[in-house]
């Protein structure tokens, strides 16, 4: 782990922000430096298309056959293929964030990252995280979004509905309503009170695990890179059960692959 010291205190303000409104927006963790090293990085997993034979690597916003060029490309654990992405100052950074916001027992936990292609990159329909989550656990956790470029309207930075985060978790369905796709939309959201957070390259923002939000299409000539790193307190098991029946009815490519690595274990 890395001996570096966190850059980023939170003042009270903004601890207050993320509780009230479900999400934060901070303007640097990072440094130009370390963002153009991990684009490298960022670029090589996804050309090599790291973790697909384990379904770790899968279109999210498509129904990903093999050779059909994907939508919105996912890996899941990067930093399971390029385990330098687990130091620096974003991570440094990131795990005292995390305690801030919520508390002494707040790790860091997995890593995602998605890639929007220049020109074509899909949508990321509005959706809740937990959505996809185990729904007989309750959690208290965050997502922090951190674009390897300027995130703008352009290219598909994230909004949010703010206090959306008070919302129980709503019912989804599978993008286009076809269970081959891994990727999840909310069934019905009022999004006239939606809040755009374009960011600066090293900026994040960081949102609840129930806060709504979505991604646009990224229409610019460049492509949209952001890596996600999630943190958290311990989850605990509910009392009320829950079903998440949008993730029971997935037939998707991605679990084949993964279920038929498993078995070669």
């Amino acid at each position: 782990m890395s001996a570096q010291e966190p850059t980023v205190h939170l003042t009270q303000d903004q601890i207050d922000h993320y509780h009230r409104e479900g999400y934060l927006v901070l303007e640097s963790i990072s440094t130009p430096e370390e963002i153009a090293w991990m684009r490298e990085v960022y670029d090589r997993i996804f050309a090599q298309k790291a973790g697909r034979e384990e379904g770790n690597q899968f279109d999210l916003a498509g129904t990903d056959e093999e050779g059909k060029e994907a939508a919105l490309p996912q890996i899941l654990a990067p930093s399971k293929y390029a385990p330098e992405l687990k130091d620096g100052l974003y991570r440094v950074n990131t795990a005292h964030i995390a305690k801030q916001l919520l508390g002494p027992l707040a790790t860091v936990g997995g890593d995602h990252a998605i890639f929007k292609p220049a020109g074509y990159g899909a949508a990321t329909p509005w959706h809740q995280d937990e959505a996809y989550w185990n729904p007989m656990m309750t959690y208290n956790s965050f997502s922090l979004w951190f674009p390897l470029q300027e995130a703008t309207l352009e290219n598909g930075c994230l909004w949010f509905v703010p206090r959306s985060h008070n919302w129980e978790v709503q019912t989804h369905h599978c993008i286009n309503n076809d269970p081959r796709i891994h990727g999840l939309e909310i069934d019905r959201i009022d999004d006239s009170q939606a809040v755009a957070c374009p960011i600066p390259a090293g900026g994040c923002t960081i949102h609840h695990n129930r806060t709504a939000h979505y991604a646009g299409p990224n229409t610019s000539s460049t492509p949209r890179r952001a890596l996600i790193v999630g943190c958290g307190t311990p989850a605990t098991h509910r009392a009320t059960p829950r079903v998440f029946y949008w993730n029971d009815a997935k037939e998707t490519p991605r679990e084949a692959r993964a279920k038929a690595s498993a078995e070669k274990e």
